[in-house]
């Protein structure tokens, strides 16, 4: 079936549909990895999102129901140069198509994604709309301004506490979208966890007594949660402190800094940052749209982007606490960063080095 993607600036880009051909509307990003398109669509923090994959080739070696970060995908739709048709891979339990369909989830391929990702990098992150018919202005205009990502953390956050026993410290996790192998990283190292949903106030997470609390990555801009932010604030110097890409971000706001929107954000595991405190380079997996701009005097800069040297990592001079923007529990991507995680334990244990 014939489909068009129109983007926000009048573009439009026409191929073909496939999974569950029902319009949807969008902000359209690309993401660079070569691989991992299944941990891609079960991200959180694509919520609300059209996802182009710049690897022209997707859904060759199927979908399976162990390389998930959630129990659903999260994009509005998918765009690919080509889809694969008979993926093969001895996990594969279905293919592509399929599994859009049954998410109710849009894909477009046969369009020209090189072209199509070189207007995004030239002109920005845009609004974008697939359809299968034919719009009006009117309804193309009406269908832009109704979209709005906003509340995107309130529909991928816990619905309610949780636990995943464990031996070891006790991990209480702010959940704003939260990927499944950052609970299986500490999972790993045997740690108890309690996941509590995006909204909770300090006083209920530290009424489990916690040994530390990680801040989840997530969707959507973090200005737009200041009370998470504030929550954050109170948690500062009471239990150590470790967030990933969204808490990165949320840790900063909650301490006086502030965030900005990029212009394509960065996506995909092929991002250099480096660590200034070991003086290395690491290859990392990343997914957000927005960066730190402004940095409070308590925290120091530990890590930089090697691209565009954007802020990537933080920590805080005199507590416990410190953050990363990028994902160091990968999925995809490089796994190089994961030392990060034990940097957190011993947190927990008492041995933070202040920068």
């Amino acid at each position: 079936m014939k489909a068009r993607l129109i983007l926000e600036n009048g573009i439009i880009f026409e191929g073909a549909a496939f999974g569950h051909k029902k319009e949807s509307v969008g902000e359209v990003v690309f993401t660079t990895g070569m691989t991992g398109y299944q941990e891609v669509l079960t991200d959180p923090s694509y919520h609300g999102q059209i996802v182009t994959f710049t690897y022209p080739l997707i859904g060759n070696y199927g979908i399976n129901l162990e390389d998930i970060e959630s129990s659903i995908p999260h994009p509005k739709a998918i765009i690919t140069r080509e889809k694969a048709n008979f993926p093969s891979n001895w996990r594969c339990e279905m293919d592509l198509d399929g599994y859009l369909k049954h998410h109710k989830i849009i894909g477009l391929e046969g369009i020209d994604t090189r072209a199509l990702t070189k207007i995004i990098r030239d002109e920005g992150t845009m609004k974008g709309i697939i359809t299968v018919r034919e719009l009006s202005e009117g309804q193309i205009r009406q269908k832009f301004d109704s979209f709005s990502n906003r509340n995107a953390v309130d529909h991928v956050t816990a619905k309610e506490q949780y636990e995943i026993n464990g031996s070891g410290l006790h991990v209480a996790v702010l959940d704003c979208g939260i990927k499944e192998n950052i609970l299986r990283s500490l999972k790993w190292r045997n740690c108890r966890i309690t996941v509590f949903p995006a909204r909770s106030t300090a006083e209920e997470i530290l009424s489990v007594q916690p040994d530390g609390i990680l801040l989840s990555n997530g969707p959507g801009n973090p200005e737009d949660l200041p009370k998470i932010a504030e929550n954050i604030r109170k948690l500062v110097g009471v239990k150590p402190l470790f967030g990933i890409c969204l808490g990165h971000q949320l840790l900063n706001l909650a301490l006086g800094g502030r965030s900005e929107k990029m212009k394509f954000g960065h996506r995909g595991c092929n991002h250099p940052v480096k660590d200034l405190r070991q003086g290395k380079v690491y290859i990392t997996s990343q997914n957000h749209g927005y960066m730190v701009s402004q940095v409070p005097d308590e925290l120091e800069i530990t890590h930089i982007n090697l691209n565009d040297q954007s802020v990537e990592g933080l920590r805080h001079r005199i507590h416990a606490a410190f953050s990363v923007q990028f994902h160091p529990e990968a999925s995809p991507g490089p796994r190089e960063t994961k030392y990060l995680f034990d940097e957190f334990m011993n947190a927990m244990k008492g041995e933070y080095i202040n920068a």
